[in-house]
């Protein structure tokens, strides 16, 4: 499994430059104008983990392969797209495929970019990329209930989907955002939730964009968006978009010197990969050998065999056991051999629940 996260926002917040970045490579145009960007671009990202470097010194593999992270860079919204307007729904659609939105909002003043509505307020900008996404959500809830409603007329054991449904529409109506709507009530309707997609029940990372004056200290418009963020129990990450693509190429201590330089540790992509991961509660373990060292993606929670099964089926359905050694234990003790030796590795069954970090093989059978 993977990440894939949708980068939103008004024309002219950063996305593009943002993006620009996140491939290290020019693969979306940065222009001054609005909607530069006119097909969705992706990005596959390997996620930033020293762990897996500790792990190839040790190993000295053929290769590395880190796990990843797709982003989308969808065209600026402007108001009325749930409409028609700018580019319009079908890069709404887009965004319905991912599983978390980073919402770019311009956190800088710059004359010579232009704002779509003519000045920089970051809560008006907020207010108008999430009415959009919540109109999107009553339109496709709308179409759904029609659908239903032909259907009840003969089938009448799905009443109780098409009364669901219009509890939700009255919901979305009254301003809420789908993501808000009571944990029980959700519940009853999780199939729902699952078949429409709504842009609205998505988690969201904030990204406050800045210049790099204001890397080390918030300024207001950052301290405006954090504390909407809070407000709203979602994350926000402080970047510059333009500063990380200065960094694209240099190499680690040339990057920790440019990062120093405006007093700042780490890489604002990395902690929005980081945080990304946090929001969607997943970690990875790894598997070393001299092949490849290679970190696996999971949910935080899983057992080892449905954890097997994201390196192949197989591997799940005639899952017997695996071997782990934490982390820590593999790099305090050098190899799996010595872990073998002083017995810090250990066998373990189906019900087995992965740390982050394990290293792990598996031992399968079908």
């Amino acid at each position: 499994m993977g990440l894939s996260i949708g980068i939103v926002g008004l024309p002219n917040v950063g996305k593009s430059t943002l993006f620009n970045a996140l491939t290290k490579a020019q693969n979306a145009e940065a222009a001054n104008y609005p909607f530069c960007t006119i097909e969705p671009n992706k990005a596959v990202v390997p996620v930033p983990d020293e762990r897996i470097n500790k792990l190839a010194k040790l190993v000295n593999p053929a290769k590395l392969v880190n796990a990843t992270v797709d982003f989308y860079d969808i065209a600026g919204l402007v108001k009325g797209a749930s409409k028609g307007e700018g580019l319009g729904n079908q890069f709404l659609s887009n965004i319905r495929q991912t599983d978390a939105i980073l919402h770019v909002v311009r956190c800088f003043d710059n004359d010579d970019v232009v704002h779509v509505d003519g000045n920089v307020d970051p809560l008006r900008d907020i207010e108008v990329i999430e009415t959009e996404l919540l109109l999107a959500d009553i339109q496709t809830l709308e179409k759904k209930i029609e659908k239903i409603e032909k259907s009840a007329k003969s089938d009448k054991s799905i009443k109780a989907s098409l009364e669901d449904a219009g509890i939700l529409l009255r919901y979305l109506n009254d301003g809420n955002h789908a993501s808000l709507y009571p944990e029980k009530e959700k519940a009853n309707i999780k199939q729902l939730f699952t078949e429409l997609g709504l842009l609205t029940a998505k988690d969201v990372i904030y990204c406050a964009n800045v210049d790099e004056n204001h890397l080390a200290e918030d300024n207001e418009y950052v301290k405006k968006v954090t504390s909407y963020a809070e407000s709203k129990n979602y994350t926000a990450v402080k970047i510059s978009a333009k500063m990380e693509e200065e960094l694209v190429g240099l190499e680690d201590d040339e990057r920790h010197e440019f990062l120093s330089h405006y007093n700042v540790v780490e890489s604002g992509l990395e902690l929005t990969i980081r945080r990304g991961y946090e929001l969607l509660g997943l970690i990875s373990y790894f598997t070393a050998g001299p092949k490849e060292v290679k970190a696996w993606t999971i949910k935080k929670g899983w057992r080892a065999p449905m954890a097997a099964g994201v390196i192949h089926t197989d591997f799940e359905k005639g899952f017997i056991r695996a071997e782990v050694i934490s982390f820590n234990d593999y790099t305090k003790n050098g190899s799996e051999a010595a872990c073998r030796n002083t017995g810090v590795l250990h066998i373990e069954g189906k019900e087995y629940v992965v740390n982050d970090g394990d290293v792990m093989h598996f031992l399968f059978n079908v």
